[in-house]
């Protein structure tokens, strides 16, 4: 089973897998103002692609969106296009729509 470990202090944070101590995924992300934070970039070991963590990272970091409260802004490429694929995370992006 794969386990997303989240570490993160006031000002960032990141999602990540780790595979025998070794980290084999990473989602890096910024916290702006006290109900958003931006996923920045995500990382999935070359010998790791192709098996969905990356989008594993993000749905645990939507969870933990709804969790907490948050929204999210997707400037990382491949999350925005998890975001673009996946209308029901649609409750946690960010949006400038009033």
């Amino acid at each position: 089973m794969v386990t997303v470990q989240n570490e993160y202090d006031s000002k960032k944070g990141v999602f990540y897998i780790e595979d025998n101590g070794q980290r084999i995924a990473e989602m890096v992300y910024v916290f702006s103002g006290e109900s958003m934070f931006i996923i920045e970039h995500t990382e999935v070991n070359p010998s790791q692609e192709g098996k969905g963590l990356g989008k594993l990272l993000v749905k645990e970091a939507v969870e933990w969106a709804r969790e907490k409260g948050y929204k999210i802004l997707p400037l990382c490429p491949y999350a925005k296009r998890v975001f673009d694929k996946t209308p029901e995370y649609a409750d946690v992006l960010f949006s400038m729509k009033k």
